[in-house]
């Protein structure tokens, strides 16, 4: 289905008039929302009026939420609870930490780094960050750049004007963890390439370039993000980009990810699930979780996630395998399958993922501009297939009061 077609059927069902809602507030949501955050929500600091709108109709008269909720974001420069806050402020509603899925909240799932000595880079409190996931031990770039002062030679400021004494005792690093895009990237980049090049040792002097290298866990794939800018800003997967080109012209080898975490992964949306069930559980609602829809401004990152989960869900729905979920044959790339862990703390009542694009940010729909020349680059990061059908969002709509009204009318829900 193309965008404008999306669009003009999303606001036929909107005006299209509804079944009688008497009586339906007291049913059971048999459905639950995965809210994009930056571009659907606020746009940088400021919140949009749409989505004030949207959570007065998902809250009852005590501002509590009557239908389950999480919000599935890609940022990873904060803790979930100062986004939390973020997003009540801005929402006008409580919000938990357990109700927001930051790019790196998956990443306590991979319990076999956790005891390993991994170097962390990004923003914000990376190493708290690391820490609450589970990590066990952890170097930040700046710790490493202080240990090694002669490897950051870039800025010709923060060159040392004497020669330093050798380092010693500084930790073998054992793997790296990216949480997104830092602020100096010609010393990450330097530092990390160091660090692989090196398996863990940058002091050292490079002989044979070690492959495969060290154990590198990335978050957010996003080339493009919307803030208060007229145009997207160049996010984490342009970072990853980089360091991928680096990496392969240097050594002529592929950079490899033991995980890539984050929107569009499936492992990301099979977390979500899990914590939407959880919500529906706690609240007391019997009635099981069958539909997921995902609203979301980028369709390479909100719309292709849904939709590659949606049919990860549909192969396993269809199937009723017994032994674990198997991966959906549109979905053959190294992140389709969900972890173990996460196989045992799910149930199986989701059916569907519904993917709904909204116009407030990465993605502007232009009525004048025929459908033809939409953009047809693939904006995905490399090691996720180039399917044009995963990039069609089951609905268009304007903005998120819109996503929720439609979800009501499809769910019959007052």
């Amino acid at each position: 289905m193309a965008l404008r077609g999306s669009l003009r059927a999303g606001r036929a069902l909107l005006r299209a008039p509804g079944p009688p809602r008497r009586g339906l507030c007291s049913r059971p949501p048999a459905f639950g929302f995965l809210f994009d955050v930056d571009g659907v929500l606020v746009r940088g600091s400021q919140p949009l009026p749409a989505a004030r709108r949207a959570f007065q109709r998902l809250a009852d008269s005590g501002g509590r939420l009557r239908v389950p909720v999480v919000f599935l974001t890609n940022a990873g420069n904060c803790l979930p609870s100062a986004k939390a806050r973020e997003l009540s402020r801005a929402l006008e509603l409580q919000v938990s930490p357990e109700q927001v899925v930051l790019s790196h909240s998956p990443l306590q799932l991979f319990s076999q780094f956790h005891p390993r000595c991994m170097l962390v880079d990004g923003q914000g409190p990376v190493e708290e960050n690391a820490r609450n996931l589970g990590f066990k031990h952890v170097v930040t770039i700046e710790a490493l750049r202080k240990a090694y002062p002669l490897l950051d030679m870039v800025d010709l400021s923060r060159r040392p004007k004497e020669l330093p004494p050798p380092t010693t005792g500084f930790p073998t690093i054992e793997g790296v963890v990216l949480f997104g895009e830092p602020v100096r990237w010609e010393t990450s980049l330097q530092l990390i390439t160091d660090v692989l090049l090196s398996n863990g040792n940058p002091g050292a002097e490079l002989r044979d370039v070690p492959y495969p290298h060290l154990p590198i866990l990335a978050c957010n794939m996003d080339l493009l993000w919307m803030a208060e800018a007229k145009m997207p800003r160049l996010g984490h997967g342009t970072f990853l980009l980089c360091l991928e080109s680096i990496y392969k012209k240097v050594t002529g080898r592929e950079l490899k990810y033991e995980a890539l975490v984050g929107k569009p992964s499936p492992v990301t949306y099979r977390y979500a699930q899990y914590l939407i069930q959880q919500q529906a559980e706690k609240q007391g609602w019997k009635v099981p979780i069958r539909h997921l829809y995902a609203v979301g401004d980028n369709p390479m990152s909100d719309i292709y996630g849904a939709n590659l989960y949606n049919n990860y869900l549909q192969s396993a729905w269809q199937k009723q395998v017994q032994a674990g979920l198997k991966r959906s044959p549109q979905a053959a790339c190294a992140q389709a399958e969900a972890p173990l862990e996460l196989r045992h703390d799910c149930s199986s009542s989701v059916e569907c993922c519904q993917s709904i694009l909204v116009c407030t940010g990465v993605y502007r729909h232009n009525s004048g501009v025929p459908e033809e020349t939409a953009p047809t680059v693939f904006h995905g990061h490399r090691d996720f297939c180039c399917d044009p059908s995963l990039l069609q969002p089951s609905h268009v709509v304007q903005d998120v009061d819109h996503a929720v009204q439609l979800a009501f009318q499809k769910e019959n829900w007052s």
